[in-house]
């Protein structure tokens, strides 16, 4: 059996529409996101999921609630966001006009996280998913940041390669395997439109 790993970015919060770093702070969803979350569901009709795992932030786990999603939903700490240190609730602009050049991809972030870091808690979240996944098809519920990483270590690039998946929010991402390699089948479907399951 091929794998089949279903990526769902939590729905609008305040800060992620005004561009704010939104790391370890549990902001809640807004009235919009949680709209966009209750969309998830029909996307996912005809979707039987073996497993269902969730970052402990409320935004991700109100998110796979109002989903709807059949099954017991899986806390894992290690798909919680980026932890941006002296930078929470910052945005890139801010930063930048005090910081000339600053890129939370580069170096440790004070207080916080590095994108290495980041992306080992990546990999020990992928090896758990490989393992749930061998039931069939698997979803994870989580963080804009944090997803674009997991992205680029299942498909073998290193954490910083995160920088080029932007993750939307209210949307489902695919990765899969075929021919025993890690593949990305759907990035940044929207929610609300049926996602399609892949002949293997």
């Amino acid at each position: 059996m091929e794998t089949q790993l279903i990526l769902v970015r939590h729905g609008e919060t305040e800060w992620s529409r005004t561009g704010k770093h939104t790391g370890r702070t549990d902001i809640g969803l807004t009235d919009r996101g949680r709209e966009e979350a209750a969309m998830v569901g029909p996307t996912l009709t005809g979707w039987e999921f073996a497993h269902r795992f969730s970052s402990p932030l409320s935004r991700a786990l109100d998110t796979a609630n109002l989903a709807g999603i059949e099954g017991e939903i899986t806390i894992d700490d290690n798909l919680v966001e980026w932890d941006y240190g002296i930078y929470e609730g910052r945005k890139n602009s801010e930063i930048q006009a005090d910081e000339p050049g600053w890129s939370k991809w580069v170096g440790h972030l004070e207080g916080g996280e590095s994108a290495a870091e980041v992306g080992a808690r990546a990999d020990l979240a992928i090896e758990r998913l490989l393992e749930a996944s061998k039931d069939g098809p698997t979803i994870v519920f989580a963080h804009g940041h944090f997803l674009a990483i997991l992205v680029a270590r299942w498909l073998g690039f290193d954490a910083t390669a995160g920088k080029r998946f932007i993750m939307q929010t209210a949307t489902a991402s695919e990765l899969g395997t075929k021919r025993g390699d890690h593949v990305l089948k759907v990035l940044n479907h929207r929610c609300g439109q049926a996602l399609p399951r892949h002949a293997h």
